[in-house]
Protein backbone atom coordinates (compact mmCIF):
# COMPACT_ATOMS: atom_id res chain seq x y z
CA UNK A 1 0.00 0.00 0.00
CA UNK A 2 2.78 2.43 0.90
CA UNK A 3 4.38 1.92 -2.48
CA UNK A 4 1.12 3.02 -4.16
CA UNK A 5 0.85 6.24 -2.17
CA UNK A 6 2.28 9.44 -3.54
CA UNK A 7 4.27 11.94 -1.54
CA UNK A 8 5.40 15.45 -2.36
CA UNK A 9 7.47 18.17 -0.75
CA UNK A 10 8.05 21.88 -1.32
CA UNK A 11 11.64 23.08 -0.92
CA UNK A 12 13.34 26.45 -0.65
CA UNK A 13 14.62 26.94 -4.21
CA UNK A 14 16.19 30.41 -4.14
CA UNK A 15 16.56 33.34 -1.78
CA UNK A 16 14.13 36.10 -2.73
CA UNK A 17 15.17 39.66 -3.37
CA UNK A 18 12.19 41.58 -2.11
CA UNK A 19 8.81 39.84 -2.12
CA UNK A 20 8.97 36.05 -2.62
CA UNK A 21 7.73 34.69 -5.94
CA UNK A 22 6.84 31.23 -7.18
CA UNK A 23 10.51 30.83 -8.13
CA UNK A 24 11.33 30.93 -4.42
CA UNK A 25 9.80 27.45 -4.13
CA UNK A 26 10.07 24.13 -5.90
CA UNK A 27 7.77 21.12 -5.56
CA UNK A 28 9.00 17.60 -6.17
CA UNK A 29 7.91 14.00 -5.76
CA UNK A 30 9.61 12.05 -3.00
CA UNK A 31 9.35 8.55 -1.60
CA UNK A 32 7.06 7.44 1.19
CA UNK A 33 9.11 7.40 4.42
CA UNK A 34 9.21 4.48 6.83
CA UNK A 35 9.10 5.21 10.57
CA UNK A 36 11.96 3.84 12.63
CA UNK A 37 11.71 2.65 16.22
CA UNK A 38 10.37 5.50 18.35
CA UNK A 39 9.06 7.43 15.33
CA UNK A 40 5.66 8.04 13.76
CA UNK A 41 4.49 8.49 10.18
CA UNK A 42 2.55 11.76 9.87
CA UNK A 43 0.06 12.92 7.26
CA UNK A 44 -0.21 16.71 6.96
CA UNK A 45 -3.73 18.06 7.48
CA UNK A 46 -3.38 21.83 7.89
CA UNK A 47 -0.29 23.94 7.23
CA UNK A 48 0.04 27.49 8.50
CA UNK A 49 1.70 30.28 6.52
CA UNK A 50 2.81 33.39 8.40
CA UNK A 51 4.48 36.69 7.40
CA UNK A 52 7.35 36.13 9.85
CA UNK A 53 8.54 33.20 7.72
CA UNK A 54 9.93 35.76 5.28
CA UNK A 55 12.75 36.50 7.72
CA UNK A 56 13.82 32.85 7.68
CA UNK A 57 14.64 33.20 3.97
CA UNK A 58 17.42 35.75 4.39
CA UNK A 59 20.95 34.39 4.47
CA UNK A 60 22.52 34.43 7.90
CA UNK A 61 19.36 35.49 9.70
CA UNK A 62 16.99 33.66 12.00
CA UNK A 63 14.05 34.56 14.22
CA UNK A 64 15.98 34.45 17.47
CA UNK A 65 15.07 30.79 17.92
CA UNK A 66 17.58 29.43 15.41
CA UNK A 67 15.18 29.01 12.46
CA UNK A 68 16.62 29.62 9.01
CA UNK A 69 15.57 28.08 5.69
CA UNK A 70 18.34 26.32 3.77
CA UNK A 71 18.39 26.06 0.00
CA UNK A 72 17.09 22.80 -1.48
CA UNK A 73 15.66 21.81 1.91
CA UNK A 74 11.93 21.65 2.74
CA UNK A 75 10.21 24.78 4.01
CA UNK A 76 8.87 24.35 7.55
CA UNK A 77 5.97 25.95 9.37
CA UNK A 78 3.42 25.26 12.08
CA UNK A 79 1.26 22.35 11.00
CA UNK A 80 -1.45 19.95 12.13
CA UNK A 81 -0.92 16.30 11.23
CA UNK A 82 -2.29 12.85 11.96
CA UNK A 83 -0.33 9.75 12.98
CA UNK A 84 -0.83 7.17 10.23
CA UNK A 85 1.64 4.60 11.52
CA UNK A 86 3.29 4.49 14.91
CA UNK A 87 6.35 2.90 16.41
CA UNK A 88 5.96 4.99 19.55
CA UNK A 89 3.62 4.00 22.36
CA UNK A 90 2.97 7.63 23.36
CA UNK A 91 1.55 8.56 19.94
CA UNK A 92 -0.74 5.77 18.72
CA UNK A 93 -2.16 5.60 15.21
CA UNK A 94 -4.89 8.21 14.66
CA UNK A 95 -3.48 10.76 17.11
CA UNK A 96 -3.72 14.39 15.96
CA UNK A 97 -0.58 16.44 16.65
CA UNK A 98 0.83 19.85 15.89
CA UNK A 99 4.34 21.25 15.66
CA UNK A 100 6.85 22.78 13.27
CA UNK A 101 6.88 20.32 10.36
CA UNK A 102 8.24 20.17 6.84
CA UNK A 103 6.13 21.07 3.84
CA UNK A 104 5.62 17.43 2.95
CA UNK A 105 2.41 15.48 2.55
CA UNK A 106 3.87 12.61 4.57
CA UNK A 107 6.90 12.61 6.86
CA UNK A 108 8.34 10.71 9.77
CA UNK A 109 9.03 12.36 13.09
CA UNK A 110 10.23 11.66 16.58
CA UNK A 111 7.87 12.82 19.33
CA UNK A 112 10.17 15.71 20.28
CA UNK A 113 8.50 18.96 19.30
CA UNK A 114 5.08 17.38 18.73
CA UNK A 115 2.09 18.21 20.90
CA UNK A 116 -1.13 16.22 20.95
CA UNK A 117 -4.27 18.06 19.91
CA UNK A 118 -7.48 17.63 21.87
CA UNK A 119 -10.27 17.74 19.23
CA UNK A 120 -12.86 18.28 21.98
CA UNK A 121 -11.30 21.61 22.97
CA UNK A 122 -11.81 23.35 19.62
CA UNK A 123 -11.51 22.53 15.89
CA UNK A 124 -8.11 20.95 15.26
CA UNK A 125 -6.95 23.75 12.94
CA UNK A 126 -7.09 26.20 15.84
CA UNK A 127 -4.02 24.50 17.34
CA UNK A 128 -1.87 26.44 14.85
CA UNK A 129 -3.98 29.61 14.93
CA UNK A 130 -5.89 31.04 17.91
CA UNK A 131 -4.71 28.24 20.22
CA UNK A 132 -1.26 28.22 18.67
CA UNK A 133 1.50 30.74 18.06
CA UNK A 134 -0.92 33.21 16.46
CA UNK A 135 -3.27 33.46 19.42
CA UNK A 136 -0.44 33.25 21.92
CA UNK A 137 1.38 36.18 20.29
CA UNK A 138 -1.78 38.28 20.51
CA UNK A 139 -2.39 37.19 24.10
CA UNK A 140 1.05 37.82 25.55
CA UNK A 141 1.68 40.94 23.50
CA UNK A 142 -1.57 42.55 24.55
CA UNK A 143 -1.89 41.26 28.13
CA UNK A 144 1.74 41.26 29.29
CA UNK A 145 3.17 44.21 27.36
CA UNK A 146 0.17 46.32 26.34
CA UNK A 147 -1.57 45.93 29.70
CA UNK A 148 -4.81 47.57 28.51
CA UNK A 149 -6.99 49.17 31.16
CA UNK A 150 -10.72 49.84 31.01
CA UNK A 151 -11.47 53.10 29.23
CA UNK A 152 -8.12 53.36 27.46
CA UNK A 153 -7.69 53.69 23.70
CA UNK A 154 -5.97 50.80 21.91
CA UNK A 155 -4.86 50.85 18.28
CA UNK A 156 -3.92 47.71 16.33
CA UNK A 157 -2.24 47.74 12.91
CA UNK A 158 -2.86 44.76 10.67
CA UNK A 159 -6.05 44.39 12.68
CA UNK A 160 -7.84 42.07 10.25
CA UNK A 161 -4.95 39.60 10.23
CA UNK A 162 -4.47 36.49 12.32
CA UNK A 163 -2.69 38.11 15.27
CA UNK A 164 -4.25 41.56 15.02
CA UNK A 165 -7.85 40.34 15.08
CA UNK A 166 -7.25 38.37 18.28
CA UNK A 167 -5.33 41.23 19.93
CA UNK A 168 -8.15 43.64 19.06
CA UNK A 169 -10.81 41.40 20.61
CA UNK A 170 -8.78 40.97 23.80
CA UNK A 171 -8.59 44.74 24.12
CA UNK A 172 -12.38 44.98 23.66
CA UNK A 173 -12.90 42.37 26.38
CA UNK A 174 -10.79 44.58 28.65
CA UNK A 175 -13.24 47.45 28.15
CA UNK A 176 -11.11 49.59 25.84
CA UNK A 177 -11.96 51.90 22.94
CA UNK A 178 -10.40 49.88 20.10
CA UNK A 179 -9.36 51.18 16.70
CA UNK A 180 -8.17 48.79 13.99
CA UNK A 181 -6.10 49.71 10.94
CA UNK A 182 -6.54 47.65 7.76
CA UNK A 183 -6.24 48.06 4.00
CA UNK A 184 -9.71 47.60 2.49
CA UNK A 185 -13.32 48.48 3.17
CA UNK A 186 -14.14 44.77 3.34
CA UNK A 187 -11.67 44.44 6.20
CA UNK A 188 -13.01 47.56 7.91
CA UNK A 189 -16.53 46.11 7.76
CA UNK A 190 -15.22 42.87 9.29
CA UNK A 191 -13.55 44.77 12.13
CA UNK A 192 -16.52 46.99 12.93
CA UNK A 193 -19.47 44.71 12.21
CA UNK A 194 -18.20 41.23 13.07
CA UNK A 195 -15.54 41.88 15.70
CA UNK A 196 -17.23 44.90 17.25
CA UNK A 197 -14.33 47.34 17.14
CA UNK A 198 -15.22 50.95 17.81
CA UNK A 199 -13.60 52.25 14.63
CA UNK A 200 -11.73 50.97 11.61
CA UNK A 201 -9.27 53.07 9.62
CA UNK A 202 -8.55 52.17 6.00
CA UNK A 203 -4.95 53.33 5.60
CA UNK A 204 -5.17 53.12 1.81
CA UNK A 205 -8.07 55.57 1.67
CA UNK A 206 -7.33 57.76 4.70
CA UNK A 207 -5.20 60.39 3.01
CA UNK A 208 -3.45 62.02 5.97
CA UNK A 209 -3.13 58.91 8.13
CA UNK A 210 -1.81 60.76 11.17
CA UNK A 211 -4.91 62.97 11.13
CA UNK A 212 -7.19 59.96 10.53
CA UNK A 213 -5.75 58.31 13.64
CA UNK A 214 -6.23 61.51 15.61
CA UNK A 215 -9.92 61.66 14.63
CA UNK A 216 -10.46 57.98 15.44
CA UNK A 217 -8.69 58.41 18.79
CA UNK A 218 -9.90 61.75 20.19
CA UNK A 219 -8.38 60.91 23.58
CA UNK A 220 -5.03 59.86 22.13
CA UNK A 221 -3.48 56.39 22.01
CA UNK A 222 -2.68 54.52 25.22
CA UNK A 223 -1.72 51.15 23.72
CA UNK A 224 -0.42 50.56 20.20
CA UNK A 225 -0.12 46.93 19.08
CA UNK A 226 1.97 47.10 15.91
CA UNK A 227 2.07 44.31 13.34
CA UNK A 228 3.09 46.46 10.38
CA UNK A 229 5.67 49.16 11.06
CA UNK A 230 6.69 51.69 8.41
CA UNK A 231 4.52 54.74 7.81
CA UNK A 232 1.64 53.23 9.80
CA UNK A 233 3.83 53.15 12.86
CA UNK A 234 4.85 56.78 12.35
CA UNK A 235 1.22 57.92 12.08
CA UNK A 236 0.08 56.16 15.24
CA UNK A 237 3.23 57.03 17.18
CA UNK A 238 2.53 60.72 16.59
CA UNK A 239 -0.68 60.31 18.62
CA UNK A 240 0.56 58.46 21.71
CA UNK A 241 -0.36 59.55 25.21
CA UNK A 242 1.67 59.93 28.38
CA UNK A 243 2.63 56.49 29.71
CA UNK A 244 1.66 54.83 26.41
CA UNK A 245 2.71 51.23 25.79
CA UNK A 246 3.84 50.25 22.29
CA UNK A 247 3.92 46.53 21.48
CA UNK A 248 6.15 45.56 18.54
CA UNK A 249 4.80 42.20 17.34
CA UNK A 250 5.54 42.33 13.60
CA UNK A 251 6.93 44.64 10.93
CA UNK A 252 5.48 43.26 7.70
CA UNK A 253 5.97 46.59 5.91
CA UNK A 254 9.72 46.00 5.98
CA UNK A 255 10.02 42.23 5.60
CA UNK A 256 10.69 42.37 1.86
CA UNK A 257 12.88 45.48 1.90
CA UNK A 258 16.60 44.85 1.31
CA UNK A 259 17.52 48.01 3.23
CA UNK A 260 16.49 49.08 6.74
CA UNK A 261 13.55 51.45 6.67
CA UNK A 262 14.14 55.08 7.54
CA UNK A 263 11.71 56.99 9.74
CA UNK A 264 11.34 59.28 12.73
CA UNK A 265 13.64 58.44 15.61
CA UNK A 266 11.33 57.69 18.56
CA UNK A 267 13.65 58.27 21.51
CA UNK A 268 12.82 61.91 22.23
CA UNK A 269 9.06 61.40 22.15
CA UNK A 270 9.34 58.26 24.28
CA UNK A 271 11.09 60.38 26.89
CA UNK A 272 8.60 63.26 26.68
CA UNK A 273 5.64 60.91 26.97
CA UNK A 274 7.26 58.59 29.54
CA UNK A 275 6.21 55.89 27.07
CA UNK A 276 7.47 52.34 26.68
CA UNK A 277 8.14 50.43 23.46
CA UNK A 278 8.89 46.71 23.64
CA UNK A 279 9.37 43.97 21.08
CA UNK A 280 8.95 40.31 21.87
CA UNK A 281 9.06 36.74 20.61
CA UNK A 282 6.14 34.54 21.58
CA UNK A 283 8.54 31.86 22.80
CA UNK A 284 9.75 34.27 25.48
CA UNK A 285 6.60 33.17 27.29
CA UNK A 286 6.65 29.43 26.61
CA UNK A 287 6.46 28.59 30.33
CA UNK A 288 2.95 30.08 30.38
CA UNK A 289 1.63 28.62 27.13
CA UNK A 290 -0.78 26.11 28.65
CA UNK A 291 -2.53 28.64 30.89
CA UNK A 292 -2.86 31.05 27.96
CA UNK A 293 -4.25 28.32 25.67
CA UNK A 294 -6.85 27.46 28.30
CA UNK A 295 -7.97 31.09 28.53
CA UNK A 296 -8.09 31.50 24.73
CA UNK A 297 -10.12 28.28 24.43
CA UNK A 298 -12.58 29.51 27.07
CA UNK A 299 -13.06 32.80 25.21
CA UNK A 300 -13.48 30.93 21.91
CA UNK A 301 -16.01 28.42 23.22
CA UNK A 302 -18.01 31.13 25.01
CA UNK A 303 -18.24 33.16 21.79
CA UNK A 304 -16.26 36.09 23.19
CA UNK A 305 -13.38 35.41 20.78
CA UNK A 306 -14.30 35.15 17.11
CA UNK A 307 -12.04 33.57 14.60
CA UNK A 308 -11.87 33.42 10.82
CA UNK A 309 -9.71 31.23 8.62
CA UNK A 310 -8.65 32.22 5.14
CA UNK A 311 -8.50 28.59 4.08
CA UNK A 312 -6.88 27.51 0.82
CA UNK A 313 -7.22 23.88 -0.23
CA UNK A 314 -4.45 21.86 -1.87
CA UNK A 315 -0.85 21.13 -0.92
CA UNK A 316 0.38 22.68 -4.16
CA UNK A 317 -1.22 26.02 -3.15
CA UNK A 318 1.22 26.61 -0.27
CA UNK A 319 3.54 28.98 -2.20
CA UNK A 320 0.70 31.17 -3.51
CA UNK A 321 -0.96 31.24 -0.08
CA UNK A 322 2.30 32.46 1.46
CA UNK A 323 2.92 35.07 -1.24
CA UNK A 324 -0.65 36.31 -0.81
CA UNK A 325 0.16 37.42 2.73
CA UNK A 326 2.22 40.29 1.32
CA UNK A 327 -0.61 41.43 -0.97
CA UNK A 328 -2.96 42.00 1.94
CA UNK A 329 -5.40 39.37 0.67
CA UNK A 330 -6.21 37.55 3.89
CA UNK A 331 -8.74 38.24 6.60
CA UNK A 332 -7.91 36.21 9.69
CA UNK A 333 -5.55 33.25 9.67
CA UNK A 334 -4.03 32.19 6.36
CA UNK A 335 -3.91 28.41 6.24
CA UNK A 336 -3.70 25.61 3.68
CA UNK A 337 -5.78 22.47 4.06
CA UNK A 338 -3.90 19.45 2.76
CA UNK A 339 -6.16 16.55 3.77
CA UNK A 340 -8.99 15.48 6.05
CA UNK A 341 -8.35 13.57 9.25
CA UNK A 342 -9.29 9.89 9.10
Amino acid sequence: MKGEQQNREIVFAERPSGTPTLDTFSMRDIGMPQPQVGEVLLKSLYISVDPGMRGFMDKGKDDGAGIRFELDKPITSRSVAQVMESRNDDLPKGTIVHGRLAWQEYQTSKPDGLEQVDPSLAPIATSVSILGVTGLAAYFGMINIGQPQKGETVVISGAAGAVGSVAAQIAKMKGCHVVGIAGSQTKIAYLEQELGLDKGVNYKAAGDLEEAIRKACPNGVDVFFDNVGGELFDAVFANINWKARIVICGQIAGYNSPDPQQGPRPQQKLIKKSARMEGFLVFDHRDRFEAAKKQLAEWYNSGDLKYRENLVEGFEKLPTAFIGLFKGENIGKQMVKVADAQ
